[in-house]
């Protein structure tokens, strides 16, 4: 029998066409749940002033898909078990199509929150069953990459909503058409779907093994022998009939619920890090340092978006032969200094004052009164004053640089917040999905992938309304070190509880997470027991037939 290992080795340099096409199809998912948490921001400048809405009207519309999020990510794990990853992928193009469509001919205030809960349920749902699904058909020497394709096709998504939101920004009807654009990929991800293959796993689990044997054939391409694919196939029917788990009670074990709190940990880091309060906020934080007008601070923000998918681009060149673990500790220590260096930026722009002044006049800088909704800036006369003082003629919330110290400041924050992006981008933008999509056995990968799916969604709800209020009474400063020192934890955490997945099956994974061992000592381990197991056994035996038998001892230590 073929080894399969060295015939994985013996591949192409790249995976077959039909492997891209696959993926292409279902990043689609992606780009829609990126463009859907991004248009917001520009929609909402022109629906607030159109339909006249307070704050707490305008935080009801951006929370709107967070919390359908929320929901489609919880409950998509279970019906991803039931119906299959194709089925949930399906459902979840219809969902967008429908949200679109409501936000778009919205006449009232409510429907429109309706509509914006709608695609909130397929953001959530897109965002659990995507990295799944391309890591369960991705062969393991690409799984990397064309899972992290799914994190590139988000930052495209957030890229071209951007874009969207400044060309139709002065359009009449323009939020209507920023809302509309969005069900056209979702067409086009129903009119692929015809050519989607289930995952191969889950048709083990159905019981169909010609049709999974004929998919893994496409998958793997000619270049493949005939002895490799059976040998994936029968690794594939032995992982699966170990497996117990077949409900939320059996996360509890401790086999799956190690790896099941390194994947929601690292799914609140992601969001602990304050990276999307940085997206959705970018022209404020830009404003508040110093950028002269809203639409300069906007085309900066363009500009950091494009950082973001840019350096995605790098991670996917990267990530398979650097390792998960390793981008992780780069990231997580960069994004540090990053967040570091804007603290010390917007000393000099705001200065270490809390927003929560009696008077306006107590203000000594542009940039902490124009944090204050009740005041203004006199650039002439260089005094804070409330806004409806009648004393100053040329009152504004646009702050210039006046002296050297100011424009440092101004040019530090944008450094830093370009830096931060860029490093949150090579690392925790996407390993966590990419993790996530690895770690958990079969039997349990949608459930507990839908519970780190919604932390995620959690998590970036509570930092989403609490970042303005946190820069206002622990100063701006104050609120990008606090997100530091989280992350400094979250380094540690990484250390010493996340191990290396690279060129591992999907099948071989969990076993790191078996025993007493902390997860990331136990690669060499596991591969020192793969290699005495292999001479053991003999040729004749699979990887799929060690790993099982290892992860049975495991279970029963």
């Amino acid at each position: 029998m073929v080894d399969t290992d060295e015939t994985h080795s013996n591949m192409a340099a790249r995976p077959p066409r039909f492997v891209f096409f696959v993926v292409f199809c279902i990043t689609i998912g992606g780009l829609l749940f990126g463009y859907d948490t991004g248009v917001i921001s520009g929609a909402l400048v022109v629906i607030k002033d159109e339909w006249d809405l307070n704050s707490t009207q305008q935080e009801f519309i951006v929370g709107g898909t967070t919390l359908g999020a929320i929901v489609g990510g919880l409950f998509s794990g279970y019906f991803a078990d039931r119906w299959g990853r194709r089925t949930i992928t399906f459902l979840s193009s219809l969902v967008f199509i429908l949200g679109a469509l409501i936000m778009t001919f919205s006449k009232h205030y409510s429907v429109l929150i309706g509509g914006r809960v709608v695609v909130g349920l397929a953001v959530g749902a897109a965002s659990m069953v995507v990295p799944i699904y391309i890591g369960e058909l991705a062969p393991k020497e690409f799984r990397g990459r064309l899972v992290t394709l799914n994190v590139l096709a988000i930052t495209g998504g957030q890229l071209i909503a951007y874009l969207v939101s400044w060309g139709l920004a002065d359009v009449h009807d323009g939020w209507r058409w920023m809302f509309a654009i969005s069900a056209f990929p979702a067409a086009i991800q129903l009119c692929c779907l015809p050519w989607l293959p289930e995952s191969p796993r889950v048709l083990i689990q159905r019981g169909q093994d010609e049709r999974a044997h004929s998919i893994l054939r496409r998958i793997y391409g000619n270049k493949v022998p005939e002895s490799a694919v059976d040998d994936e196939l029968e690794s594939m029917r032995r992982s699966m009939r170990t497996e117990t788990a077949a409900s939320y009670r059996d996360l509890l074990r401790t086999v799956n619920f190690k790896p099941l709190i390194v994947a929601c940990m690292l799914q609140l880091m992601q969001q602990f890090s304050g990276f999307n309060t940085a997206m959705y906020y970018s022209a404020t934080i830009l404003k508040m340092a110093g950028f002269s007008s809203t639409k300069s601070a906007t085309q900066f923000s363009i500009a950091i978006a494009a950082t973001n998918m840019l350096m995605t681009i790098v991670a996917i060149s990267i990530i398979d032969r650097f390792g998960r673990r390793k981008l992780l500790l780069i990231s997580f220590t960069g994004m540090i200094i990053g967040l570091v260096l804007l603290g010390i930026a917007f000393i000099f722009i705001v200065g270490l004052v809390k927003i929560t002044k009696d008077t306006c006049g107590e203000y000594i800088k542009c940039g902490a009164c124009a944090l204050d909704d009740r005041c203004n800036w006199s650039p002439g006369s260089m005094v804070c004053a409330p806004k409806s003082s009648t004393l100053y003629t040329d009152l504004t919330d646009n702050c210039e640089p006046v002296n050297g110290r100011d424009k440092a400041g101004t040019w530090l924050a944008l450094a830093s917040l370009i830096f931060y992006v860029a490093l949150y981008a090579v690392g925790l933008g996407n390993v966590p999905w990419l993790v996530q999509s690895e770690i958990f056995a079969q039997g349990i990968r949608s459930r507990a992938g839908s519970i780190a799916t919604a932390t995620n969604w959690v998590s970036n709800f509570v930092v989403s309304v609490t970042f303005l209020t946190m820069t206002l009474h622990i100063t701006a400063s104050g609120t990008f070190w606090l997100y530091a020192g989280i992350l400094l934890l979250g380094l540690v955490f990484v250390f010493f509880m996340v191990p290396e997945t690279k060129g591992l099956k999907l099948e071989d994974v969990q076993r790191l997470f078996v025993g007493t061992g902390l997860p990331y000592r136990r690669r060499q381990a596991v591969s020192r027991k793969n290699s005495q197991s292999s001479s053991a056994v003999g040729s004749r035996s699979t990887s799929g037939e060690i790993a099982n038998a290892q992860l049975l001892r495991g279970s029963q230590e």
